[in-house]
């Protein structure tokens, strides 16, 4: 979005659709060109294992290293897990970071205003987004760290360096958390499919769930300034 006025295009005038649809290339480039460099630097090192970054939709069911089996089991502890973490927070302060909402206003008005919009930012936020970050995080961060440190100090720098990627230091612990369990399905299936099922359904569960009280009539903005 912020090269459009370099290419001759006022944001301003473009519709809501037309916004969601310039996000989504935006994201789908972005994620093109940083899976396209990790690749090519992974190629350029010694043979990879066979595990390492390996994208396997097969056997999802396997109790050791199914990646919907794990997928579900990681699902529910990041939502147990962020909960409580919200909860103990929330003991020790009533407010919410303004960043926070700050960033999530920015895509209110898109939540929702058609299938177009709602379409794309479940695209961005359940696929690329996912795909894009747990190959950085968890493929080729955590895997590299692997070979100086054990796998949960891995774990814990890698889950660390997410969360603050994220610059939204107000919900740092909870994307710690989060971060934790990608990783720890990551290590216990080997597998980039397993983390990405699980942020994708987190990611696109927010936005189809805001869409949803949005229909209903509710005041999305109201919600989230209260919360």
């Amino acid at each position: 979005m912020a090269a459009l006025p370099y290419l001759g295009i006022d944001a301003e005038k473009l519709s809501l659709d037309e916004k969601a649809e310039i996000l989504f290339l935006d994201q789908g480039i972005t994620t093109a060109v940083i899976l396209a460099v990790i690749f090519t630097v992974a190629k350029t090192s010694e043979p990879l294992p066979e595990d390492i970054l390996r994208y396997d939709l097969k056997q999802p069911f396997n109790l050791q290293k199914g990646w919907l089996v794990w997928g579900g089991i990681g699902l529910a502890a990041a939502v147990g897990g962020i909960a409580l973490t919200g909860v103990a927070l929330s003991l020790f302060s009533t407010e919410t970071p303004e960043r926070e909402v700050d960033s999530l206003m920015q895509l209110l008005p898109l939540i929702g205003s058609s299938n177009i919009s709602t379409l794309s930012l479940v695209g961005i936020t359940g696929i690329l987004a996912p795909l894009l970050e747990e190959t950085v995080f968890r493929g080729f961060f955590m895997v590299s760290l692997t070979k100086w440190v054990p796998t949960p100090i891995a774990i814990i720098i890698s889950s660390a360096a997410f969360a603050l990627a994220h610059l939204t230091p107000g919900e740092f612990p909870q994307l710690f958390i989060l971060g934790s369990v990608l990783g720890l399905t990551y290590a216990q299936t080997r597998n980039l499919i397993t983390p990405m099922v699980i942020h994708g359904l987190w990611n696109s569960g927010v936005i189809l769930l805001l869409t949803f009280l949005q229909v209903q009539g509710y005041d999305i903005k109201e919600l989230l300034q209260g919360s």
